[in-house]
């Protein structure tokens, strides 16, 4: 909790703010002056609401909660009574985490679809409604499963790093992870002052790569006309379980991966970087693969 405050304060000292959830739906698309910061909590743990809440409450400082429905009312999880405490104030809000919090990529998509019908449906009984957030258990998702998500919900953040902007895929959000591996004041002080690294569009449509062949994927970025010093982009991933620079293809306004190596882990990860004149630009993609 002490660090978690000290989060928090980071982000008011440098006289940034924290955006509203409710205002998702009504600006998402607009040009943001500026920067904001959204907190988000995954599984509803009871350490969340014994720890966090009583000083989010203090401080009326905007989250979401992604509950996993399947968890709720067992032990170390959050009962529905505590849910809809934090759901009734006017800056908590609830999310979708699935009903079993299971590796669903992993699933058949029939069995997919009744998970998240089955998270609906009970979500509708104990809060009333469906939320519009959904967050992916581990960040993972198949195309096929992504646009199933696209048609119950309004928005879907994954696990991979990154700023969001206007430009950004609405059922990918990135979000940085701060917890006791990556939570450390250092790291923290650098994240909340990065930008969005902002692109046109980025292949493979498909983050779960299910053949041999595929791995490592064809990775193509398009960038717009007027972003400026891409030959200064600098990626790194995770291909041959270890992190290494990762060689870049560049052609006029795009640049493809040249990975020298398969991904060995199950989730892969790249992290491309760019620093111009108004500071340092950040772009996560996250890959799972089957083994």
């Amino acid at each position: 909790m002490n660090d978690f405050k000290e989060h928090m304060n980071i982000i008011l000292k440098k006289n940034y703010s924290f955006y509203n959830p409710n205002n998702f739906n009504f600006d998402f698309f607009k040009p943001k002056a500026n920067k904001k910061f959204l907190l988000t909590i995954d599984d509803a743990f009871t350490s969340f609401y014994e720890n966090a809440w009583p000083y989010l409450k203090q401080k009326k400082i905007p989250f979401i909660l992604f509950v996993s429905t399947q968890s709720v009312g067992k032990r170390g999880y959050m009962t529905w009574e505590q849910i809809k405490e934090v759901e009734n104030s006017s800056f908590g809000f609830i999310g979708n985490h699935s009903h079993s919090h299971e590796y669903l990529v992993k699933y058949p998509f029939e069995d997919f679809r009744n998970d998240i019908d089955t998270s609906i449906k009970i979500l509708k009984k104990n809060i009333g409604y469906n939320p519009i957030f959904f967050s992916y258990p581990f960040g993972e998702y198949s195309l096929l499963q992504k646009q199933y998500i696209a048609k119950k919900f309004s928005f879907g953040f994954g696990q991979n790093s990154g700023v969001i902007d206007l430009n950004k895929d609405v059922f990918e959000l990135p979000r940085f992870p701060i917890n006791e591996k990556y939570g450390d004041l250092k790291r923290f002080n650098f994240l909340v002052d990065l930008l969005p690294l902002q692109y046109k569009s980025l292949l493979p449509n498909d983050k779960f790569i299910t053949e041999s062949k595929n791995n490592p994927p064809l990775v193509k970025i398009d960038f717009f006309e007027e972003q400026k010093n891409i030959n200064n982009i600098n990626c790194y991933s995770n291909n041959g379980s270890d992190w290494s620079k990762t060689e870049i293809i560049y052609l006029n306004k795009s640049l493809k991966l040249n990975f020298t190596e398969k991904f060995n882990l199950r989730r892969g990860r790249i992290n491309c970087s760019l620093n111009d004149e108004q500071g340092w630009r950040w772009l996560g993609i996250q890959f799972t693969f089957k083994n």
